[in-house]
Formats: C-alpha cells, structure tokens, sequence
C-alpha cells in the first residue's frame, strides 16, 4: 500500500533474507512504489516523484506449483480454471478491477476463487473494489494447504461470500506506512486514511467491535515486521473452528513487497515466503 518503487534483481532478493532455491538460469526482481495519503483528494495518491526511495514490501516467491497453471483464461493475477472455479496469483493493482470485472464477464457462473500465491496489493482502492465485486457476485474465497494470503490479499480472502481455509494454509499482516512516515496510529482512528478500513470491514460483514478489534491486530506490529498466522489463527479472527465453516468477512490492506521469478529451466524451485525489508536510511537522501 503506501509503498516506494525500486527495482533490484538477484542481488537485492539475496540481501532480503535467506532463501532456498535450486533454479538454472533463475532472475529475481523486486518492484515496489509509494502512495500517499492526500487530505486535499481525500484518498491515497502515488507519489511518483520519490520512486527512487525505499520502502518495504512483503518478500515472497511463488512456490513451484504456483508457477505451474491449468487456467484457460488469464485476467491479470486472475486465472479461471473452469466456468465455476478461479484462482489468485500474483499482486493486484490498479487494472485489477478491470480485470476482475472482464473474468466474471466471461465466466458468469463463477463460484470459488482460490488464494494461492498472493502476496498483497499495489493500489488499495482497486483492491477494495476488487473485495467489493466479490462480495457482490457472491464468489466463496478459499485458501488450500500451501496457500500464502499476505498484505492486501487477505482483504479479498475475507470478501468471500463464504470462506474456506485448510489446514496448512499461511496469512501475514503488518501495518502500512505512508511517504511521510505516517503509520495508522499518527492519525485519529476515526480519520479517513483509518475509517476507510475499518467501514469496509464492516460493509464485508464485521461488527464495529470486531472491525476495530481485527485492525489493530494488523497493526500491532509495525511495517517493518510482520505478524504471521496459521489457518487455525485466521480461523479464530472470522469465527471459525473448522475448515468447512463458515462466517463473516472482514479485511485488511498492506503493503507488499513482491520478489518475482523467471525460470529459464524446469529445475526443481523450493523457495519459502520471507519479509524483506530495504534499508531506509541507505535509499532516503
């Protein structure tokens, strides 16, 4: 969300953290940009004036099955696999409502999309709307065993008209920072750049209480760390005790920071998702 741009490749995902990975002929990119939040528009407004700067971002790279793909149909990070069932892979932006808005065009019987690799969002008002058509449509959200939901994507998981996590399923949050260094607690909770979440958790279906109560827990760690939950905790946070119930939505939206791969071989890829984060006092003049 309110994120910086940089583009590095093998070097910068080796400094983010460790990795395992076993790829011939493996490049690694990471791409990130800055919003900010304008009183005078009322809304977030990308900053392309500071792309040089930096920020952090979730650091993940799509496992090996993520990579590999049944769709036919792409739509952006969307993919349908047949006329009921699509999947999510990959960073919304600010076509993705478009391109959510083309899929459902082309498969109006949609019924379920699955999570499976997505690291977050870089523009929250599209993924809102993206949330908001979910919702709308009636589409059910699942997460399988492996599933990574990070950042902004947990706010399309919790769109679901009806959600459905498995066990081995994985969801990170951390709070979201601006240009100027402004986390949510700079601002009164009752302030735009804070009502806008906690008014669209409860348009998903949260009660003001579990709205407040399910956003702070997203921001109780800052934006250079993160908060990583099982499905079992996810679980806890919309109500359920099993995987085949299911309850209420809710959402929140992150920053992420994506490290994106291009295979030139069909070697085995056993990469883990990590945070990374850049070094802001080296990249800020």
């Amino acid at each position: 969300m309110r994120i910086v741009i940089a583009l590095f490749f093998a070097l910068a995902a080796l400094l983010a953290g460790p990795v395992s990975a076993q790829v011939s002929g493996q490049v690694l990119s990471v791409e990130t940009y800055v919003e900010e939040w304008s009183e005078a528009k009322q809304q977030w407004v990308r900053v392309e004036a500071q792309a040089e700067e930096g920020a952090d971002r979730f650091a993940a790279s799509a496992p090996k099955s993520a990579q590999q793909s049944d769709a036919i149909a792409t739509y952006g990070p969307f993919r349908a696999i047949d006329q009921d069932h699509a999947e999510l892979v990959g960073v919304t932006d600010r076509a993705s409502p478009a391109d959510f808005a083309a899929l459902l065009a082309d498969f109006p019987a949609l019924k379920t999309l699955k999570l499976i690799e997505a690291p977050g969002t870089d523009d929250d008002l599209a993924n809102m709307k993206v949330g908001r058509m979910i919702r709308a449509a009636g589409i059910d959200t699942h997460v399988p065993h492996g599933g990574s939901v990070r950042s902004g994507a947990v706010e399309l998981f919790l769109a679901g008209a009806n959600r459905r996590i498995d066990d081995g399923a994985e969801f990170a949050v951390h709070s979201w920072i601006d240009a100027k260094g402004r986390q949510p607690q700079d601002f009164a909770m009752d302030a735009t750049p804070n009502r806008m979440y906690l008014d669209y958790y409860r348009e998903m279906g949260m009660t003001s209480d579990e709205a407040v109560k399910f956003y702070a827990m997203t921001n109780s760690v800052g934006y250079s760390d993160a908060k990583w939950l099982t499905a079992q905790d996810m679980r806890g946070w919309i109500g359920q005790k099993e995987a085949t119930q299911t309850v209420f939505a809710g959402a929140t939206v992150k920053p992420v920071f994506m490290v994106t791969q291009d295979v030139a071989s069909e070697s085995e890829v056993k990469v883990q998702p990590r945070i990374a984060y850049l070094d802001l006092d080296a990249l800020l003049p």
